[in-house]
């Protein structure tokens, strides 16, 4: 079995001749592009292995491919405000977007927006969920980093805000960039500043593991699969290599480049703004305002490729291409429904989705289905009755058991005193 392709997704600010390129990592062959809009900055992700959602520059709105019907635009998700960033869930039943200082958070199945999350107080620069999807985190202009877990967002009380798991404010400039590594609940994030510090957190308990300080503000930040190296992207084009098993045992630690010999990756003229790591952790690559694109080969620190854009580079990353990437028959298992802008939907000035089907992942029913706090609340009432009947055997069969074992306490009481009435007898009137 042939071993699954890892291709390179990238975006510009520009969008001249497409809004994103698709190439093949090692061979640099060109496989697929896609037009329609400019997306912005951390606003391109992957939808259940099956579209591409791209936010739009400054624009209210995220387009939508299929991902081999690149030619042709499917829809355009319309958004209360320019959205700044965007992530989907690996499960691919959620979205997440970050819309001025609130993250809006959407069902695909359904399009329903589940909850608005406003405790950020600038805008949200950047989001990432772990790979469990049972955790996202957010970070802001506001210094702060945020951990959600993604259960207690779905089950709060409407009337309250929902409260983040971890509120991490260690950083005192504006949040740039996260990665959030391998583990789901157990696993660590890194996180970037213009404080110039990178620091590694631990989502389970929320500790602050590392923090190394540069000498220049750090826009971009991510790690290899195995987590041995911590690759920072810098304000001055350089990308700094950090070696995480052999660190020191202090938490605090300034990188000199000059100490560092060979941990540096130096090639671009302007700051790099994206970082992404190969699964083998062999190959890196950068993006970067200088308008170009590199692969760098992380033992050597040599640059392999260098693919040139027509503006600054506003996303590049590296995946496993999905099946429907590669395969000209494919196509999405379910469509994408419409996208509410308010909670509630319809209730709360949403037109309904009228002329269309509504469609559930798993469920094959018309009309509207009950909301996900509903059903939490219906599964609960029946695994409370189910257990019930199993350890009690319902309520008719409870009467009758308690009546049972009222008559037999009855007997043994009448029993306890026969044998009491006959022991007295035997001892007060002994036998002669």
């Amino acid at each position: 079995m042939a071993a699954p392709m890892e291709v390179a997704v990238c975006t510009d600010s520009a969008a001249q001749l497409w809004s994103c390129v698709v190439w093949e990592l090692h061979s640099g062959a060109n496989l697929l592009t896609y037009r329609g809009g400019q997306a912005g900055p951390r606003g391109l992700a992957l939808l259940n292995g099956e579209y591409l959602l791209a936010a739009q520059l400054g624009k209210n709105y995220i387009c939508a491919w299929e991902l081999q019907r690149k030619d042709q635009l499917q829809q355009k998700i319309m958004c209360p405000g320019p959205v700044t960033c965007l992530t989907t869930s690996p499960n691919g039943l959620y979205v997440l977007a970050g819309i001025s200082e609130n993250i809006y958070l959407w069902e695909v199945s359904t399009g329903n927006l589940l909850v608005i999350l406003s405790r950020h107080y600038q805008d949200v620069s950047c989001l990432q969920f772990t790979g469990d999807s049972s955790h996202f985190i957010s970070g802001g202009k506001d210094c702060l980093v945020l951990a959600w877990s993604l259960c207690s967002v779905l089950q709060a009380d409407p009337s309250r805000t929902p409260a983040p798991r971890h509120v991490w404010s260690r950083h005192t400039l504006p949040i740039t960039d996260l990665h959030c590594g391998f583990g789901g609940p157990l696993a660590r994030v890194a996180t970037a500043s213009l404080d110039q510090t990178v620091k590694l957190w631990e989502v389970s308990s929320g500790e602050l593991l590392l923090s190394v300080l540069f000498d220049v503000g750090i826009l971009a930040v991510t790690m290899d699969l195995a987590e041995h190296y911590m690759f920072c992207g810098g304000s001055d084009g350089s990308i700094f290599q950090v070696d995480l098993c052999t660190w020191p045992g202090q938490r605090e630690k300034s990188f000199q480049p000059e100490q560092e010999h060979g941990k540096v990756f130096r090639g671009h003229r302007n700051q790099v703004t994206c970082l992404s790591v190969s699964t083998d952790g062999s190959v890196l690559l950068s993006g970067s305002h200088d308008e170009t694109v590199r692969l760098w080969d992380v033992q050597s620190q040599q640059c392999l490729r260098t693919v040139t854009l027509k503006g600054p580079v506003t996303n590049a990353c590296i995946m496993l291409a999905p099946v429907s990437m590669l395969s000209s028959d494919f196509r999405p298992g379910l469509p994408l429904p419409h996208f509410n802008k308010h909670l509630l939907g319809a209730e709360h000035g949403d037109e309904p989705h009228r002329g269309g089907l509504m469609l559930r992942l798993g469920l094959h029913q018309q009309g509207s289905e009950p909301s996900y706090l509903e059903r939490v609340e219906q599964l609960q009432a029946v695994m409370s009755s189910t257990l019930e009947k199993n350890v009690l055997g319902g309520q008719d069969q409870l009467r009758i058991r308690v009546t049972e074992l009222e008559d037999e306490v009855r007997n043994l009481r009448k029993i306890n005193r026969d044998l009491f009435d006959f022991s007295t007898r035997i001892i007060t009137h002994p036998t002669k």
